[in-house]
């Protein structure tokens, strides 16, 4: 998987994500890099199981199956 770099662009996507979904800085980049990427889930325990984030959805290994994320 390539790196994905963050310029102004993706700090503006992380802006708006922090204020529109009310969520830290530092999680609102991480949500952002995968927008910026393409990535359509992340997976994490740390944000509400389920979300859609613009287009990025949020999936809680601990809480769904791989068959589940297709």
């Amino acid at each position: 998987m390539a790196a994905t770099a963050i310029d102004v662009e993706g700090l503006q996507v992380a802006w708006s994500i922090e204020d529109r979904f009310d969520l830290s800085f530092w999680d609102s980049l991480i949500v952002a890099a995968a927008h910026v990427a393409g990535c359509g889930v992340i997976l994490t325990e740390d944000l509400q199981h389920g979300m859609d984030l613009d287009g990025v959805r949020v999936v809680d290994p601990f809480r769904t199956s791989v068959a589940d994320l297709h």
